[in-house]
């Protein structure tokens, strides 16, 4: 399946106001272009992308972390409960001109049982993310996504102040990924199944004229 003419289109206007939806709409974000090229979010549709993410979530590299190997019901699980939700987290395939890379998750962090774990600000944004094939992974391209995502999001949502996640500090290529992309670590939290790295991108601050 081509991905070309269905994900990468023209840049929708304007960012929209925080009470038009949870996330602020992941998809009219539109694409960004990158050092590897034009990328953008496209918000998963279970009739496409079903099969992907499935073989995706059963590699062993991310089966070892995501906790999602199985049969394609356990896929499907996942994915219906985001977008059968209230709009508090977007699952997304990141499209790298034109062809599925990976999986993201946009998330609103302070309305997460992970604020429960940190000093939570309204509107923090989370991400989880997955590069899909082997031979995407290793050479710097999550941190290039990483970067990219972290500006569309602080760029499209006005009320956002910080970017957060959180792997699995056994998960040393991510962790590394974050902080390449311009997070921080902040700290380290005790979530349910794992140990985690906090990391967090701060929105900057204006420069003074």
């Amino acid at each position: 399946m081509s991905f070309t003419s269905e994900f990468v289109g023209t840049r929708r206007p304007g960012p929209l106001l925080a009470d038009d939806d949870l996330l602020d709409a992941p998809a009219t974000w539109g694409a960004t272009i990158t050092a590897v090229g034009r990328f953008e979010l496209a918000p998963v549709r279970l009739d496409r992308d079903l099969a992907l993410v499935h073989r995706w979530m059963n590699d062993p590299a991310v089966a070892a972390f995501w906790e999602l190997a199985g049969p394609m019901s356990t896929t499907e699980g996942h994915l219906r409960a985001q977008l059968d939700g209230d709009g508090r987290s977007a699952p997304c395939l990141g499209v790298l001109n034109g062809t599925p890379v990976g999986y993201w998750e946009i998330y609103r962090a302070d309305l997460d049982p992970l604020a429960r774990h940190y000093p939570a600000r309204p509107h923090d944004t989370g991400i989880h993310l997955l590069i899909g094939d082997a031979s995407h992974r290793g050479r710097g391209l999550g941190s290039i996504l990483l970067a990219a995502v972290a500006d569309l999001i602080l760029d499209r949502r006005l009320f956002c102040t910080r970017v957060v996640a959180e792997p699995d500090m056994r998960n040393t290529p991510s962790v590394a990924a974050f902080l390449s992309a311009g997070f921080r670590r902040a700290a380290e939290v005790d979530l349910p199944g794992k140990r985690a790295a906090l990391m967090i991108r701060d929105r900057p601050h204006p420069r003074r004229a």
